[in-house]
C-alpha cells in the first residue's frame, strides 16, 4: 500500500507538471499567435507602402518621359527644366533604393513568419504529445487504485494487519525482490526433495573430511609457493651465473682471436633479452675480410677460431691438459707454428 501511495504520489506529481507544460505551451502559443497577428499585419502595410512607391515610381516615369519629350521639342532644354530633371532622377534614386530596402524587409519578414509558422506547428506537437501523457497518467492513476482496493480486500479476507506487515517488511523491500525471493525459497525447497533424517550426522561426517581436505590442500599450497620461491631463485642465480660466464668468455674471445690469427676481431652476442632461453651467436672477422657469417670462412679459419673459443673457455674452467685431435689438418705450415 505504502509502494502504491508513493506511486499515486508520483503519478500526481507528473499530472501537475504536465499540466503546467500544457499551460506553459498555451502560453506560448497565444503568444507566437499574437507575433503572428503583429507580424502578418506588418507585412500588409509594407505590401500597402510598396503599392503606393510603385504608383509614385510610374507617376515619376511619366513625368520624366513628359520632360524629356519637352526637351527634345525645343532646340535648347531651358536651365531650370534640367534642375528639375535633375532633381526627378535624384527623387527616383531614393525611392527605388527606399524600394529596394523595403522588399528586403519584406522578405525579412516572410521568413520570421515563416519561422513563427514552424513554432506553431512545434508546440502544436508537442501540446497533443502532452495531452497523450497526461491521459496515460490518469489512466496509470485509475489502475494503481484498483489494484490498492484488491490489495487491501485480500489482506482482509486472509486476517492480515496491513500495519504490522509494513513494519516487519526491510526498508529497501521491493515488489521484485520479494517475489525473486519467494521464487528463489519455492526451488529451493523443491530441490530438497524428501527429508533426510541422517542429514546432520552426514554432515558431520563430511564436515570432517572437508577440514581435512582443507589441510592437505594448505600444505600443498604452500609446498607450491616454497617450489615457486626456488625457481625463481635458481632463475635468478641461472641468470647471474651465465651472464657472468657469457661476458668472460666474451672478452676473452675477444683477446684470443687477434692473437691467433695475427689482427681482425671476434665477439660473442645473444639472440635475445632473456637469459635463460637466449642463443649465442659468434661473430669472428679475420683481418681484410667483411664476412656475413661465420659460414663463409674457410676451414683454417674455421679451426683457429674454435681454437680462440676452447681457450676462451679454458680460460674460465682450467684443465691439466687439452688434446686438440687433428687441428693441424685444414691448416697451412705458418698457422700450425703460430
Amino acid at each position: 500500500k505504502e509502494k502504491l501511495l508513493m506511486r499515486r504520489d508520483q503519478v500526481r506529481d507528473q499530472l501537475d507538471q504536465s499540466r503546467q507544460r500544457a499551460r506553459d505551451h498555451k502560453d506560448k502559443h497565444h503568444d507566437l499567435a499574437m507575433r503572428y497577428q503583429s507580424i502578418n499585419t506588418q507585412l500588409q502595410s509594407i505590401r500597402a507602402t510598396l503599392a503606393r512607391l510603385h504608383e509614385q515610381s510610374a507617376r515619376l516615369q511619366n513625368r520624366r518621359e513628359q520632360l524629356l519629350a519637352a526637351i527634345g521639342d525645343g532646340d535648347k532644354p531651358a536651365a531650370e527644366h534640367k534642375r528639375e530633371l535633375q532633381t526627378l532622377l535624384e527623387k527616383r534614386i531614393g525611392i527605388e533604393a527606399k524600394l529596394a530596402a523595403n522588399r528586403e524587409r519584406m522578405e525579412a519578414i516572410k521568413q520570421q513568419l515563416h519561422q513563427v509558422e514552424q513554432a506553431q506547428s512545434s508546440i502544436a506537437n508537442q501540446l497533443q504529445s502532452l495531452r497523450e501523457q497526461l491521459t496515460e497518467a490518469r489512466l496509470n492513476r485509475q489502475t494503481l487504485q484498483v489494484q490498492q482496493q484488491t490489495i487491501a480486500k485480500q489482506l482482509s479476507e486472509e486476517d492480515n494487519d496491513l500495519n504490522h506487515l509494513l513494519e516487519t517488511l526491510p526498508n529497501d523491500a521491493t515488489e521484485q525482490s520479494l517475489t525473486a525471493a519467494l521464487r528463489q525459497t519455492g526451488d529451493r525447497i523443491a530441490r530438497l526433495g524428501s527429508i533426510n533424517l541422517a542429514a546432520i550426522e552426514e554432515f558431520n561426517v563430511e564436515s570432517e573430511r572437508k577440514q581435512y581436505l582443507d589441510a592437505q590442500d594448505q600444505d600443498l599450497r604452500e609446498a607450491l609457493q616454497t617450489l615457486e620461491d626456488a625457481i625463481l631463485k635458481i632463475d635468478r642465480e641461472t641468470r647471474t651465473r651465465f651472464k657472468d660466464t657469457f661476458d668472460a668468455i666474451n672478452q676473452g674471445i675477444k683477446e684470443f682471436f687477434p692473437k691467433v690469427f695475427g689482427g681482425g676481431h671476434a665477439y660473442l652476442d645473444l639472440t635475445s633479452e632473456d637469459l635463460l632461453n637466449t642463443g649465442v651467436t659468434l661473430m669472428a672477422r679475420p683481418p681484410g675480410k667483411r664476412n656475413s657469417t661465420i659460414h663463409l670462412l674457410s676451414g683454417g679459419e674455421k679451426a683457429l677460431t674454435a681454437i680462440a673459443l676452447i681457450f676462451a673457455i679454458f680460460r674460465l674452467k682450467p684443465a691439466p691438459f687439452c688434446m686438440l685431435d687433428e687441428v693441424d689438418a685444414p691448416l697451412d705450415d705458418t698457422n700450425v707454428g703460430r
